[in-house]
């Protein structure tokens, strides 16, 4: 089996309501390339990544000479022929390279008529968990979906338990005072007292403040606090002065960085993401490194469509453990665009599609839906909030937004 084309599709998927976070937000759509792998079985294989319009999609069309005649089989060669010293060095392709490792992984599947679960070790559970993704949210035109004070934060994780029976809860933080947002999150504690809790400012706290935070939470019932302040040592002094484990997708999401805190702990908790590393096997990796050296491991989510969750319920079928609900801003999206819509949320969890490669297929109307709503609405700007056209992020923050 030979790679003969690679095609890449932009789309953006409107959203319930637009999420901010600590960098600014996502207005009302996450925008989404789907890559199609052709080869000359006649199979297609599918990936997919947070896209930018033209400029991915002419990344991926740059890809093709490296590829053309190239066996989806020869996972090994691709990495080297994508993620070689000098492309490291002169132009990261760590994400262009996790979308056709998924496509490959798909080719692989489809060609033997096995699911990638059986590929990667063999499935240790059918079902992989979730928890609600909880982020401050600006209103929709007609005011729905605003969430900013405590109350409304409390009611929409219960809505969100009540409809797909989510037993975790993870605060997205970073966006108004630090003491406002632990008085929110003290809210969404007392709202589900048997759940479990979860705190993401995307590391704008410093030091200081991050302790500070950490000691007025600790007597809450915490997975973990996740990137509360930027870099290694940052985490390492934090970790030091608190109870609470620490966890991070932001600073250790290669094996170099694993290796750093392999030997001088920062991070209890590595949030393993199949596009951050780079694919689902180097996550399969990452993860046999964390057993050895007992760190726990859970995953982030970089808002999936359908494809992406189906690498990460694979991912999540043959980890040995998996001790923690997986992140997903999944329930977030109106539509995917894959065939039968969106996946279904059962006691909190999804089931692992069962088809041969990752399972899923595309719905061709959803994508020139979609497509065509990309070309309309256009990309934006991930570090930007359009509310606040003067401020822009800091590290550590001290420029809040007010929670009035």
């Amino acid at each position: 089996m030979k790679i003969t084309d690679i095609r890449a599709t932009t789309v953006a998927i409107p959203l319930e309501a637009p999420l901010r976070h600590a960098n600014g937000g996502h207005w009302g759509r996450f925008v989404r390339t789907i890559v199609e792998v052709d080869t000359d079985e006649g199979l297609t294989g599918l990936g997919e990544m947070r896209g930018a319009g033209r400029a991915t999609e002419d990344a991926f069309r740059g890809l093709l000479p490296y590829l053309q005649g190239h066996d989806p089989f020869d996972l090994e060669a691709m990495r080297f022929k994508l993620l070689n010293p000098t492309a490291a060095l002169y132009g990261n392709r760590t994400h262009l390279h996790a979308a056709l490792e998924f496509a490959c992984i798909d080719l692989m599947g489809k060609y033997l008529n096995l699911p990638a679960s059986q590929l990667l070790g063999g499935r240790l559970r059918d079902r992989v968990e979730f928890g609600s993704y909880l982020f401050f949210r600006y209103p929709n035109e007609d005011g729905s979906g605003e969430v900013r004070t405590a109350e409304q934060l409390a009611a929409h994780a219960l809505d969100l338990k009540e409809r797909y029976g989510f037993g975790t809860h993870k605060l997205k933080g970073g966006v108004f005072p630090p003491d406002y947002e632990r008085e929110c999150y003290e809210a969404l504690a007392e709202a589900a007292p048997e759940d479990g809790l979860r705190y993401d400012p995307n590391s704008v706290l410093s030091v200081e403040e991050s302790i500070r935070f950490a000691r007025g939470i600790e007597h809450l019932r915490n997975d973990y606090f996740e990137d509360p302040t930027w870099g290694l040592n940052g985490m390492r002094r934090v970790r030091e002065a608190i109870s609470i484990p620490t966890a991070t997708n932001s600073v250790v999401v290669n094996f170099e960085q694993l290796a750093a805190n392999v030997l001088q702990p920062a991070v209890d908790v590595i949030l393993l993401d199949t596009t951050f590393w780079g694919g689902i096997r180097p996550c399969v990796k990452a993860a046999g490194v964390c057993e050895t050296f007992q760190l726990s491991v859970a995953m982030h989510s970089s808002g999936e469509l359908g494809i992406g969750l189906a690498t990460m319920l694979h991912l999540g079928a043959v980890l040995p453990a998996l001790p923690f609900a997986v992140d997903t801003h999944y329930h977030h999206l109106a539509d995917d665009v894959i065939v039968g819509g969106k996946m279904t949320y059962e006691n909190g969890s999804i089931a692992v599609p069962d088809g041969p490669g990752l399972g899923v297929e595309l719905d061709p109307d959803k994508v020139a839906k979609y497509a065509e709503l990309f070309a309309e609405v256009g990309n934006y700007t991930y570090d930007r909030d359009p509310a606040r056209p003067d401020w822009y992020p800091l590290i550590p923050n001290e420029r809040w937004a007010d929670p009035a």
